[in-house]
């Protein structure tokens, strides 16, 4: 289910009724014209020995695919499809490629690197996230690797803002209610949750989206901002954040909301000992990797009562198996890894992805490389 766009496509002329057809002499036909077809396909065949070769793991959207098909210096092959590329195809279509377009689900590792081979330069990911990169490996075959932050620090800081109330006002069970019939009359107590007004906030890693959390929570009536990360942040100061330790945060906090990277430091970082460190009227919120959080940890903290609640983005693995214990829980909101999908955010994230592949293929500077 290949896809291949290439410039070397043939140009047709349209005439309008009445224009004058050019003159075709005795000389142009036969063996001439034959010679002249065989000189032009000749020429096309040159012209695509020149071409450079880039794999398209996925459908992207338009605005990175104009981009795609305006650069007249490369052949792009695509997987046609908007579900992820098979491993065998994967392996099949980076062959002898000079670009490689990848999105988070696609694991690009030793294996992928070794049947592109060595004319391999640049690899550019639709994502902020990189772990799905075996860096180590990339580095070490000379590979520059581009990546698009930023841009989806806002659609990503919103759907977390939603995410948070919708777990701590019990959203999803109360439109369950509503369409199994359990909406039978007002009760003093039924479906009450935990509000932002007069709480406190703890966010473990204040960079550019975990302060774009604390912005829009800030207005909901938010007493104290605590934050936890490797040092403290100046930007702090305009949410009027608070650098605590992690232990503090924990214990003190109505809502903890993680947004860190995931590194070897924070890999499991929430864990029993994290769990039983919180409120038992906290609510637990994650929106950077699934593998942060120990998922049978939260599992046990969640239906003993030791949380009050959790909301998930990102899980491992993605997408979470439908039988998993997590989604047996009334308490656990759990979304499919939509914190950049507006369609304003995906549409400049395929755009960014293809500038860093084109710039990357020309050995130029990317509008984002990332340093290896």
């Amino acid at each position: 289910m290949f896809l291949t766009l290439t410039p070397l496509q043939k140009k047709h002329r349209s005439f309008h009724e009445g224009e004058a057809l050019p003159a075709v002499t005795e000389r142009q036909t036969g063996l001439e014209r034959g010679k002249e077809d065989v000189e032009e396909d000749w020429s096309k065949m040159k012209a695509a020995e020149k071409l450079m070769k880039v794999f398209v793991t996925r459908r992207i959207p338009q605005e990175g695919m104009k981009l795609l098909s305006a650069a007249a210096e490369c052949e792009v092959s695509m997987w046609d499809s908007d579900e992820p590329v098979p491993r065998a195809e994967l392996l099949k279509g980076v062959q002898k490629a000079n670009g490689l377009l990848c999105l988070l689900s696609d694991k690009i590792d030793a294996e992928v690197l070794d049947a592109a081979g060595p004319n391999l330069k640049i690899i550019s990911t639709m994502s902020v996230g990189f772990d799905h990169l075996a860096l180590q490996e990339i580095k070490k075959r000379g590979i520059r690797v581009g990546y698009t932050p930023d841009v989806l620090t806002d659609a990503t800081a919103e759907l977390t803002v939603a995410l948070l109330l919708a777990t701590a006002r019990r959203l999803p069970e109360g439109v369950e209610e509503v369409k199994n019939g359990g909406w039978s009359s007002w009760k003093p107590l039924w479906l009450c949750g935990y509000g932002l007004s007069g709480s406190t906030v703890g966010v473990i890693g204040l960079g550019r989206i975990g302060l774009a959390i604390a912005k829009r929570l800030m207005p909901f009536g938010v007493q104290r901002l605590l934050y936890s990360g490797r040092s403290a942040k100046s930007e702090a100061a305009e949410v009027n954040g608070e650098y605590v330790p992690v232990d503090t945060l924990l214990s003190e906090s109505d809502f903890i909301v993680v947004s860190c990277s995931l590194t070897p430091e924070t890999q499991g970082l929430c864990n029993k000992a994290f769990f039983s460190k919180m409120k038992n009227t906290a609510v637990f919120i994650n929106t950077s990797r699934g593998a942060v959080v120990n998922q049978e940890d939260l599992y046990d903290a969640l239906s003993t009562g030791q949380i009050a609640a959790a909301g998930l983005d990102v899980t491992t693995p993605e997408p979470l198996p439908t039988d998993h214990p997590l989604l047996t829980l009334k308490n656990c909101v759990v979304l499919p890894h939509i914190g950049s999908a507006t369609y304003s955010t995906r549409s400049v994230m395929s755009a960014l992805s293809v500038r860093n592949l084109l710039c990357g293929l020309q050995g130029t500077e990317m509008p984002n490389e990332l340093t290896l």
